[in-house]
């Protein structure tokens, strides 16, 4: 696929070229030495498991990605870096083609120390649709795993988020106010210290936070417009890796939700808040 990155020096470990492939993400430009680039991801096909809506959690995919490489373009050369917060507002009501490739312009905010800070502005066409951050904190070069497993999915039309997000709901889990979806294993999905990309696990949060929050609903589903997600601990992909979404309050017109990742430790690895507005 064109617009992938390969040099070393350019390569970012949390969103490596498996994740690159497995959900189309382009690079349309970069430009390393002023810490911007600009991604292009399509969004076609993309349906929330539980409520066959469309989704938009798969847009911190890209939100992290954009971010990602522009934190990552500012480190020294004996750091990487791994995202420590992450954060994806829309706009509500605004009517776009969901079914539409989405263009993520991404730069840095502020000067770097411990952390980076990075915005990106997500557009799709001519309409700006909302926006994300990143947040990037710095880790030694060790620990690094450099080999990267073939992709084993064959992407076509009948190809559903899930199956890109290897996730499938739970049919023995949550009541009539939480929402299961359990993670499966698949190493194309991991960054390079072998964790669940910091992405694809705040899209499967969205996923579990928005099905709760539209349990039992008969009339229009209320929308996502804002994630917030924080990165605890590394969360790992096994038999019981799963994310668990549950519903603070929902009223007529809006509603509040919370999600965790619990990983295969039982450990509660990331943590997430759901606003939506209908």
């Amino acid at each position: 696929m064109s617009g992938l990155i390969h040099r070393a020096t350019d390569r970012d470990i949390e969103t490596p070229d498996s994740i690159q492939i497995r959900f189309g993400i382009e690079f349309l430009e970069q430009n390393p030495s002023d810490a911007t680039a600009v991604l292009t991801m399509p969004m076609s096909g993309f349906r929330n498991p539980f409520t066959g809506s469309p989704a938009v959690g798969p847009l911190a995919i890209l939100v992290d990605a954009a971010g990602g490489i522009v934190n990552h373009y500012r480190r020294r050369d004996d750091q990487w870096t791994v995202s420590s917060e992450l954060s994806l507002e829309l706009s509500s009501h605004i009517g776009y083609d969901s079914d539409g490739p989405v263009v993520a312009t991404a730069r840095t905010l502020g000067p770097t120390g411990p952390t980076s800070l990075s915005i990106c502005t997500l557009s799709c066409g001519d309409i700006v649709i909302g926006g994300g951050t990143v947040r990037s904190y710095y880790i030694p070069t060790d620990g690094v795993i450099p080999d990267r497993p073939e992709e084993t999915l064959v992407r076509t039309a009948q190809t559903t988020l899930a199956d890109l997000m290897a996730v499938a709901v739970s049919v023995d889990g949550g009541d009539d106010r939480t929402s299961v979806l359990r993670q499966g294993i698949d190493r194309n999905l991991n960054n390079d210290i072998g964790i669940v990309h910091g992405g694809v696990a705040a899209a499967g949060l969205e996923l579990a936070a928005s099905a709760a929050i539209n349990q039992g609903r008969t009339g229009g589903l209320l929308q996502t417009a804002s994630l917030r997600v924080n990165f605890l601990r590394p969360f790992f992909a096994g038999q019981t890796s799963r994310y668990e979404g549950a519903a603070l309050r929902v009223g007529r017109s809006t509603a509040v939700g919370d999600a965790q990742a619990i990983g295969d430790d039982g450990k509660v690895a990331i943590t997430a808040r759901v606003t939506a507005y209908r």
